[in-house]
């Protein structure tokens, strides 16, 4: 069984999500869960639920709550032993543990490992700790404990960044880190260093006046001594506050050209022929990267994947792209397969979708995946021979699936269409600036001409603008979470008039979406600055 607290609680099953019951039973089970291994007394259990003013027979109620735990768990692991109980929990069950496994092993190791470590145990977390207790007395320490362990890792990865010389990609993330937490100065040193060191040493000192102004209207403060010495630094420009040199063998293009990854994990194997038809390109073109395929299955079908997974593996060596399969059973997929993306330093993740809403597992990679992630839709047909098509409106989506087109149609010597909103009124205030911006960013860095397109608005604009593509390319709207597909996307899946990939911009920049906004457009599909 797989216990989660990083998150609502939560425990997975071979069959899905376990049904827990109601608050007061939750309750136990978190408290034992926090306790997992260790004898928790009755007492102290009637004092988690119900306070300094427990019901007359609350022993009862423990022992009721206790037994239906006991069938829904199905098993010996929860155990009577005086004065109380006793729940056992293997390590590699609890994302607790793992969590804390993961940090334990970064601590001290080489920065491109704590890297890969921290990251990965940041993408065990779904959310605020215990979230569907949040208003229980008993959970509000453990809640407070486990977010400030959480943020703690996430100082010590940008740390792991910093050394790697990531400073460009960190500032968007730093910013929001410090918009988010105003009083945690680490962040604020690491959001001046970033900024110095990309070269913006005016927004390093502008970061520490907006520190010191904080500190000072709200409590009364100076910034911290380390603030302080480090804007006289920034002022000096000392020498140690340069970048870290990263030697030529281990330079950012050969990382990303050798250790990054793209990442296929169908939904159902019998997706994933379209999906390779994507993922083939991308992963043999400049730069390459190593192409992962991950099939999750159920249990009984774990060998027969695993075979014919095997034999895609030697079919893709042998036209040159560096492949590995798997397949696995997992009570969580959409959990494992984010879990795996954030682990094997994956810059792209594909997955197929249906045509009529976002669905689990595919909303939960959505949510917890670090990386950029692309649905093709089902029944699209697979990538084709014709321009790649990506309706462009410089959206952060927008810019995800801008670069995956762009990256798509150059591996494959294809033309490479932007589609923009024609003026109906005739007032100038069509897609065309728009476009132009973004095809002069295409040839600079990719060195190939995109031409724009002006269409109608709405899906038949679309659809006519996309007849005949090798593939259209959409970027999700900023408000899927709420809205989904949205509207024209939806349409769009439905009755796909190409090939059809939607596109998420990953929160960590990884070398294919643009690490900031259009203004700041720093990405290069070489791998380096442009």
């Amino acid at each position: 069984m797989d216990f989660r607290v990083l998150g609502p609680l939560e425990v997975g099953g071979d069959q899905g999500s376990v049904e827990l019951g109601g608050v007061k039973q939750r309750s136990l089970l978190a408290m034992l869960l926090l306790h997992a291994g260790e004898v928790v007394s009755t007492d102290r259990l009637v004092d988690a639920l119900w306070g300094a003013s427990p019901p007359l027979r609350s022993g009862k109620s423990i022992q009721v709550y206790v037994s239906r735990l006991r069938k829904t768990l199905a098993d010996e692991r929860l155990v009577t032993r005086p004065p109380g109980y006793v729940l056992y929990v293997e390590p590699a069950e609890f994302d607790l543990t793992r969590f804390e496994q993961l940090v334990a092993d970064a601590r001290g190791a080489p920065p491109e490992t704590a890297s890969a470590k921290l990251t990965e145990a940041l993408a065990l977390w779904r959310g605020p700790p215990l979230a569907d207790l949040a208003y229980e007395q008993f959970a509000q320490a453990e809640i407070a404990r486990l977010q400030e362990m959480r943020l703690a890792v996430v100082e010590q990865r940008v740390e792991a960044h910093l050394a790697l010389g990531r400073h460009a990609d960190l500032v968007p993330e730093l910013e929001k880190l410090v918009d988010g937490h105003p009083l945690r100065e680490r962040f604020r040193y690491q959001l001046m260093l970033a900024l110095y060191r990309s070269d913006r040493q005016a927004d390093a000192l502008e970061a520490y006046q907006a520190a010191r102004r904080e500190l000072s209207d709200g409590l009364g403060l100076e910034p911290s001594e380390s603030l302080k010495q480090l804007e006289a630094a920034i002022l000096r420009q000392e020498p140690e506050l340069a970048p870290p040199t990263v030697p030529a063998a281990a330079s950012v293009a050969t990382v990303q050209s050798q250790e990054r990854a793209l990442l296929v994990a169908p939904c159902a194997l019998d997706a994933l022929d379209g999906l390779l038809s994507v993922a083939r390109p991308l992963a043999g073109g400049d730069p390459g990267r190593e192409l992962i395929v991950a099939g999750v299955v159920a249990p009984d079908e774990v060998g027969d994947a695993t075979a014919r997974l095997a034999g895609v593996r030697e079919q893709l060596i042998a036209e040159g792209v560096a492949t590995r399969t798997a397949a696995f059973s997992s009570p969580a997929p959409g959990d494992d397969v984010a879990r795996l993306a954030a682990q094997e330093a994956v810059d792209l993740l594909l997955l197929d979708t249906g045509a009529e809403a976002l669905e689990e597992p595919v909303i939960t990679v959505l949510e917890r995946a670090p990386c950029d992630v692309a649905l093709l839709v089902r029944g699209s047909a697979e990538a084709r021979q014709g321009p790649v098509v990506v309706p462009f409106g410089a959206g952060s989506h927008d810019w995800a699936a801008l670069e995956l087109g762009t990256w798509f149609a150059r591996a494959n010597g294809m033309p490479l269409r932007l589609v923009g909103a024609a003026d109906r009124r005739r007032r100038g205030r069509d897609a065309s600036r728009l476009l132009a911006d973004a095809s002069l960013i295409v040839q600079r860095t990719a060195g190939i001409v995109a031409e724009p397109v002006l269409t109608e608005p709405g899906r038949d604009g679309v659809a006519e603008a996309a007849s005949g593509a090798a593939l259209l390319v959409v970027g999700l709207s900023e408000r899927w979470r709420e809205d989904g597909l949205g509207r024209t996307r939806a349409e769009l899946a439905e009755e796909p008039p190409a090939p059809t990939v939607f596109v998420r911009r990953g929160a960590r920049p990884g070398g294919l979406a643009p690490a900031e906004t259009r203004t700041r457009f720093s990405w290069s599909l070489a791998g380096t600055a442009a």
